[in-house]
């Protein structure tokens, strides 16, 4: 796959999942657990991306997303 299409994927599924993440919490629906899931998932993306991007702010700044995912999962189980 080329280099360009898969960074333009990892970019815009990570934001998706991110905005999926914001709505789920925010209205408060119940799907806790699948909110925090696209908040790991989302994290995964976007740390791909930054790696491959070399943008190594934003990658520290995943891992501190992809750690809240993990808690806010575990809490709820």
């Amino acid at each position: 796959m080329d280099r360009d299409i898969t960074k333009k994927i990892l970019e815009w599924f990570g934001v998706a999942a991110a905005i999926a993440y914001s709505l789920l919490i925010a209205l408060n629906l119940g799907y806790v657990v699948l909110g925090f899931s696209l908040l790991f998932i989302s994290a995964l993306a976007i740390g791909m991306w930054a790696v491959i991007c070399k943008h190594y702010g934003i990658l520290f700044l995943q891992f501190f997303y992809a750690s809240a995912g993990v808690i806010g999962v575990v809490r709820w189980f």
